[in-house]
């Protein structure tokens, strides 16, 4: 014998409807800019050492024309590992 409630068709659309209802009201993250193309080893020099170091995630990925995960990921030592600041 099964486990699993056995809904009525009314039931479940009604509750198919009040799950669309939540689903409406969700608002998408705001995750900064989109890129608007690759990164380059001048930006990974800008965003680490450069005049943008010290600028948040999201205004060097603006500034740019970059996107906040490509400018993360390059801070966090997952991409452009090897530019390294000159001694």
């Amino acid at each position: 014998m099964s486990t699993q409630k056995k809904f009525t068709l009314e039931e479940a659309l009604a509750r198919i409807e009040a799950l669309e209802e939540k689903v409406q009201e969700l608002k998408p993250r705001d995750r900064g800019p989109r890129s608007t193309r690759a990164m380059t080893e001048e930006d990974a020099a800008r965003v680490k050492f450069g005049d943008l170091a010290g600028a948040g995630h999201k205004e060097a990925a603006k500034e740019l024309g970059l996107s906040y995960g490509q400018v993360y990921s390059c801070r966090g030592g997952y991409t452009f590992t090897h530019v390294v600041k000159d001694k």
